[in-house]
């Protein structure tokens, strides 16, 4: 019987070019017809890396087919369950391409494209079956079934990689790589105020800073929720790791309600440890102070940042509410903690802080900002009025010349501002220390990204380029401004450090 069943399951397998398979994460369920190529009772199949079956296997592998060859009488089909996983091997991967050409060339075009690979687009993906039902509706035997107890996963590993992806899935979902956004103001606050008085209070820093991110997450993944609902993530062709969002609602991997859920309670979060904070160096709760100030202001900046009616974003302020929230109001925010809870002083010394937060606003506004060039088309389409939009516009071709400009100059007046601040330091060390004048070392970074930046607007006024992929082209500018950002942040605050130190 076996032997039989191994027959006829592989017939099919042999006779059909494509399936239809389901892919599910957290009630989110998915089905496409893919074509595929077997090599025994292994499947393998080509997509595109961001569509959402392939974002879907990655978080939850388990899938399901059904295979039914054209011209097949009655109802027989295959329903098969198995654990499916993109090809990393590079030899594997070329024998799945060669596999898959032999059924269809109506991907060859896209296989073959080297900008798709080097973006890491395309990719090749096995099933492997647990479990594969043989239904012939109409003979003796309706349901035979084959089990491959060796491609399930042990309970150890299941358990492990379980955990695994589901904690990958909230950090995307709350964009952890950018709280670097975050740690960067609070950071810096707490170094000017060390470098005033050298004095810590770590606890009260550590909790600082678990709020900041706590508000950061919160402001991302209200974003993500509000831009589903104005439909501005969903035309977004051109998303990255830089831009367009999470993209967790799109990829099928939460449902709105759940982003929306998570939003709140990050803000929740936020609140109760910003009042917690403000009891601790002021004895109430809900007491009347500057830390009560920002937190609303950040709160509000969070929320309204995307969200109906004030849609800051959609309005053209969004990127002087990013400088103003990441910039300072977290860099006043920590200083003030620190003062209050160690040295009560009837007049903050706020001017030193305000100062040195300067150019972390700029150039946390510009990551947002560089990014803006990727968005342009679907921010364009849904009426969100950027800065990009509203300098690009006026033709059918987007005219990046007087955004970059503004980009550009704004790097020159950051790195201006530094050495004038360091150089103030020498003669005034009630305002600043020379020693952040090491901040000026990402102007390397910076001069990079401007010759790239320049380098890529010629190759988009150029009409042999193709625009389609240009966008991502511009990608290293993305990296290079947030390097710049963060290691410009860092140095600033070593630089306090040294300051007080030396």
């Amino acid at each position: 019987m076996s032997n039989e069943l191994d027959n006829k399951i592989m017939q099919m397998l042999d006779n059909a070019d494509f399936l239809t398979l389901a892919t599910s994460v957290d009630n989110n369920s998915s089905a496409s017809n893919v074509y595929f190529a077997n090599d025994g009772y292994d499947i393998y199949f080509f997509t595109f890396n961001p569509t959402r079956k392939a974002e879907q296997i990655r978080v939850n592998p388990r899938v399901q087919c059904v295979v039914r060859p054209d011209g097949t009488e009655g109802i027989k089909e295959l329903q098969i369950e198995g654990i499916a996983s993109r090809v990393n091997d590079a030899e594997e991967a070329n024998k799945a391409y060669s596999m898959i050409l032999n059924v269809t060339e109506a991907f060859k075009e896209y296989m073959e494209d080297d900008f798709l690979k080097k973006n890491n687009v395309i990719g090749y993906y096995k099933i492997k079956p647990t479990v594969i039902k043989y239904v012939d509706f109409f003979a003796t035997r309706r349901f035979e079934w084959k089990e491959f107890p060796q491609n399930n996963e042990t309970l150890f590993s299941s358990i492990v990689k379980g955990i695994a992806r589901r904690i990958g899935l909230y950090l995307r979902a709350v964009r952890a790589p950018f709280f670097t956004a975050t740690i960067a103001p609070i950071c810096l606050g707490a170094s000017v105020f060390y470098y005033s008085f050298g004095i810590i209070d770590w606890q009260l820093f550590w909790w600082t800073l678990f709020g900041g991110i706590l508000a950061h997450a919160g402001t991302n993944v209200a974003n993500d929720y509000s831009d589903h609902l104005s439909r501005n993530d969903e035309v977004n062709k051109l998303a990255s790791p830089f831009n367009g969002g999470s993209r967790m609602i799109q990829a099928g991997l939460m449902s709105p309600v759940k982003v929306f859920i998570i939003a709140v309670l990050m803000f929740i979060g936020t609140i109760l440890i910003g009042l917690n904070i403000n009891a601790k160096i002021h004895g109430e709760m809900l007491a009347i102070s500057p830390l009560l100030w920002f937190g609303v202001a950040g709160i509000l900046l969070g929320i309204f940042y995307t969200a109906a009616p004030l849609q800051f974003s959609y309005k053209g302020f969004g990127d002087i509410g990013v400088m103003l929230g990441f910039g300072p109001i977290m860099a006043m925010g920590s200083h003030y903690v620190q003062q209050q809870a160690l040295l009560p002083l009837e007049n903050w010394q706020y001017v030193p802080v305000l100062l040195a937060s300067v150019p972390v606003a700029i150039l946390i506004g510009l990551v947002l900002f560089i990014n803006g060039f990727q968005d342009y088309q679907a921010d364009k389409e849904v009426g969100k009025r950027t800065w990009i939009v509203r300098l690009s516009e006026g033709g059918e071709l987007a005219n990046y010349r007087k955004p970059f400009y503004v980009y550009k100059f704004s790097l020159y007046f950051t790195f201006s501002y530094i050495a004038i601040l360091g150089l103030i330091g020498i003669f005034s060390t009630g305002i600043a220390t020379p020693w952040i004048l090491l901040a000026l070392l990402p102007s390397v970074l910076a001069w990079n990204a401007i010759n790239k930046g320049e380098q890529w607007l010629d190759r988009w006024l150029d009409d042999s380029e193709d625009r389609d992929k240009l966008p991502y082209e511009l990608l290293i500018v993305n990296v290079s401004t947030i390097g710049t950002h963060f290691s410009v942040a860092l140095l600033l605050t070593v630089g306090y450090f040294l300051g007080n130190v030396f």
